[in-house]
């Protein structure tokens, strides 16, 4: 391993652990009685630390894509395909790769904590309205044509029912299966 693959290896395992640590200080106390010099210190880490990897604390828990990733997931899905069709692909391919992981298990939790949270329930529809910007922007990149007020609908619309799933999942405390909640809230679009 060559000093930059060290250091990128040094880098993940402490975004982990912070990240890792907030969330169980999340659960045992709640999100709002927890604080950055809390989880900073919790985590061995200094505050400026946490800062250089989470923008916040709700970024812990509130997640977004990168652009690579939503790039590659966009890509994965057929492009004859109508925009939320192409989302729901997206997001299905995302629940299906996590199934039964270990990350599952951290989604879990994290959302969990979202679902428990009103105003984080609520901050997730700005998570979500980001992403559907970033995916309109990388649709945008791949067709070479702009994006319309009808593409910010759907996409706005199909990343809400997602968000819907995910709270539905967290909810059900590990009673209900996440991609059966998932697709549930996409079969809501289609029954209007």
């Amino acid at each position: 391993m060559n000093d930059a693959e060290g250091r990128s290896a040094r880098w993940e395992d402490t975004h982990h652990r912070i990240g890792a640590t907030a969330v169980q200080l999340f659960q045992e106390h709640g999100f709002d009685a927890v604080s950055i010099g809390q989880i900073a210190t919790a985590a061995g880490v200094s505050v400026p630390t946490f800062y250089a990897h989470y923008a916040g604390k709700e970024h812990v828990v509130l997640q977004l894509p990168t652009p690579d990733q939503t790039a590659a997931l966009l890509a994965a899905q057929p492009p004859e395909l109508p925009l939320g069709q192409r989302i729901r692909g997206m997001c299905v391919q995302v629940v299906s790769s996590v199934a039964g992981s270990e990350y599952e298990v951290a989604l879990a939790a994290r959302w969990q904590v979202i679902a428990g949270t009103p105003a984080l329930r609520h901050r997730a529809a700005e998570f979500e309205r980001a992403t559907a910007g970033l995916v309109l922007a990388k649709l945008a990149e791949a067709t070479g044509r702009p994006v319309g007020p009808t593409d910010a609908v759907v996409a706005g619309a199909y990343l809400s029912a997602y968000t819907v799933g995910l709270l539905l999942w967290a909810d059900s405390r590990g009673e209900r299966k996440l991609l059966e909640c998932v697709e549930e809230a996409f079969d809501a679009l289609g029954a209007t």
